[in-house]
């Protein structure tokens, strides 16, 4: 993460935390969002407001943030098509370690084993920068894992005609006779032409 100046937006300032174990402060923010926030199917979108509301508390390794954040993500039900709103509140936990001990963690599990490279989740460990973290990826990441894989508008929405596109929640009785190509010889037999007309 590039080093942030000041706290703003996504990014927290922990100042009266670090190197403090035991101390703990509440924050409750709106941040908008500057992009989506979800995915192609369903997401926050543009400029809405997040709540977020965090506990820090300071840890011996770093900061342990834990909280919620709350907005309404839209899209579209995969039946019908028609719009949908998710109110979301989604719980989060994650620890923001110091740069020195992310190191020496690294520097452990080198030696432990044997100067190979160290484990996926050493990587992926946050830190903070200077007094400050940044948590749009958090918050993002939790979200994301929150929102439903297929949203729709209720769930047992009928969807629409495979034959017409109409939408059969709002016409239950919809339907279209179907022949079976099999039978599509004899059903044009049946049907009156222009000569049988002329004949009678």
């Amino acid at each position: 993460m590039a080093a942030q100046q000041t706290e703003r937006d996504w990014v927290f300032d922990t100042r009266e935390l670090v190197r403090r174990p035991g101390s703990m402060r509440e924050v409750s923010r709106a941040v908008t969002t500057q992009e989506p926030m979800g995915t192609d199917v369903i997401a926050i979108p543009t400029d809405r407001p997040v709540q977020v509301e965090l506990r820090l508390e300071s840890v011996v390794e770093g900061i342990l943030v834990t909280g919620s954040a709350q907005a309404s993500a839209e899209g579209e039900c995969v039946h019908c098509l028609d719009p949908v709103v998710e109110p979301l509140d989604v719980p989060f936990q994650e620890l923001f370690v110091y740069p020195e001990r992310a190191a020496h963690h690294q520097k452990v599990a080198g030696r432990a084993g044997g100067d190979k490279e160290a484990p996926a989740d050493e990587d992926e460990q946050r830190m903070l920068d200077g007094d400050l973290m940044d948590l749009e990826e958090v918050i993002r990441d939790a979200v994301v894992t929150a929102l439903p894989f297929q949203p729709a508008c209720q769930d047992d929405c009928p969807g629409l005609c495979s034959e017409c596109g109409v939408q059969l929640a709002k016409d239950p009785e919809h339907h279209h006779d179907v022949i079976d190509p099999r039978w599509s010889a004899l059903a044009a037999m049946a049907t009156p032409t222009a000569d049988d007309e002329k004949r009678i």
